[in-house]
């Protein structure tokens, strides 16, 4: 793992940095519409029903539970947890990948065309669940996986490039700025997927068929914005030069990578740290809808106006967490939203059916927080890994972000299928807040900054 050649990482002047800085929030207003009106609000309540038909049971309703299983591969699998587990595969693929794609963008004097590239199979894949009918739910698993793992691709570029385009004091603003344009372009189509569900019959669509509209809508969103970031920023020399790197090698390029944060102990405590607490944060995101759907017993359009204040309050969220990072530091602000999230989860325990009100007052909770979390740990980490290698780290950092968290939606799955309620599911939730929380607090982060050469901000 020898470095042939390094170069000082060199910023450019204030008014060019803000405009690669503009077009790069972009970006995640393209990603925006796949991750919130697809991942999080629409794909998995579909495919649950998809995935119910094909076992035979096409009305399920509260009193009337499907007791048929799917059987794939040999293996009996429930209905109702057969989404949670595709996930969970297209996390354990995108693990084996991601060091791949990281080091082939980190060798690339083009992250651009690789951030265009991965967005543009990613949108297809969107696109594609438009054809998924009937009982035809293996096709939605494969375009499902698809869409996550070039998702996971993307932002994994996509958060390299923030290192080169946002000096150290800087990035904590530029994430989550970008994280609350972000939300705004989410809204921005939440509502469109509001209008278009709930007034169906008024466009001649079955209220499915609506919703497959929406996934060919956010295949088109995702690829036509994405542009803006592809021509806005520009093409950067090689930081550092290593040896050649193929598609082939997932598992050597995997093994290289891990044994190259090793010799960064903060930085991988930190990463382990985050494993577990963002899979907490991802996977309320991703069976938010599969719990208040078939849980707590909300139509579609109250579950899409439940994301709707969640997009509303990360706004408000983002900019406000950012803010108050820039007085105590990212480290502290996320610290106390790990405290907020076990919070959260408690409510969602005991939260009693059918009550709309305050459903969506949970909602308005999560938002406040789960932005700034996640903004504010990328930009975090952004500073904790060493010069040349940033998209081959954030791979690692990627492959559990974003609702595609394996072991949260793998344990909420399990526990789910063997106890039949989706409450004792989310409260087991927990246990990766306090775990992530207690390891975070163990994150010397200014030592982990000089250990990687960089430069640290004013305020940590």
């Amino acid at each position: 793992m020898s470095t042939l050649e390094r170069r000082p990482r060199v910023y450019d002047d204030l008014p060019t940095r803000k405009r690669e800085q503009r077009a790069w929030y972009w970006y995640e207003w393209a990603q925006s519409a796949f991750v919130t009106t697809v991942s999080v609000v629409l794909v998995m309540p579909y495919l649950t029903s998809v995935a119910e038909n094909a076992a035979g049971c096409p009305d399920v309703t509260d009193a009337n539970p499907c007791r048929n299983d799917l059987v794939v591969l040999g293996v009996p699998v429930s209905p109702e947890s057969a989404v949670f587990y595709i996930v969970t595969i297209a996390t354990v693929l995108s693990f084996l990948a991601m060091p791949v794609v990281g080091a082939l963008a980190d060798r690339s004097g083009s992250k651009r065309s690789w951030l265009a590239f991965y967005a543009a199979v990613g949108a297809v894949a969107a696109a594609g669940l438009f054809l998924v009918t009937g009982s035809n739910w293996g096709l939605g698993a494969v375009l499902l996986v698809i869409g996550n793992i070039a998702l996971i691709a993307s932002l994994t570029v996509y958060a390299a490039i923030l290192v080169e385009i946002a000096e150290p004091d800087e990035r904590d603003y530029v994430s989550t700025r970008g994280w609350a344009f972000g939300y705004v372009g989410g809204l921005v189509l939440l509502v469109l997927s509001l209008v278009v569900v709930q007034l169906h019959d008024t466009f001649g669509l079955s209220k499915g068929d609506a919703v497959r509209a929406v996934f060919l809508v956010a295949g088109v969103w995702w690829l036509g914005f994405t542009y803006v970031p592809y021509r806005g920023l520009r093409d950067r020399p090689v930081v550092e030069t290593r040896g050649a790197v193929t598609v082939g090698g997932s598992f050597g390029q995997l093994r290289d990578t891990l044994r190259h944060v090793r010799d960064y102990p903060q930085t991988l405590r930190f990463l382990v740290a985050f494993l577990f607490f963002n899979d907490g944060v991802q996977t309320v995101i991703a069976v938010a809808a599969v719990y208040g759907a078939k849980e707590l017993g909300m139509e579609t359009t109250t579950v899409i106006l439940a994301v709707i204040i969640v997009q509303i309050t990360g706004i408000i969220g983002a900019v406000t967490m950012g803010r108050i990072a820039a007085r105590r530091g990212a480290y502290h602000v996320i610290l106390g939203a790990i405290v907020v999230w076990v919070a959260i989860v408690a409510v969602g325990f005991v939260i009693p059916a059918h009550v709309v009100t305050l459903f969506l007052v949970l909602a308005a909770s999560i938002g406040l927080v789960v932005a700034g979390t996640q903004a504010l740990s990328r930009s975090l980490f952004s500073q904790l890994i060493p010069l040349g290698r940033e998209a081959e780290y954030f791979s690692l950092y990627q492959a559990a972000e974003r609702g595609t968290s394996w072991l949260g939606t793998l344990v909420f799955g399990l526990v789910q299928q063997f106890t039949g309620s989706y409450r004792y599911a989310i409260v087991a939730l927990v246990l990766f807040f306090v775990v992530g929380g207690v390891l975070l607090r163990r994150v010397d982060v200014a030592r982990g900054i000089r250990e990687a050469g960089n430069e640290a901000p004013a305020v940590l």
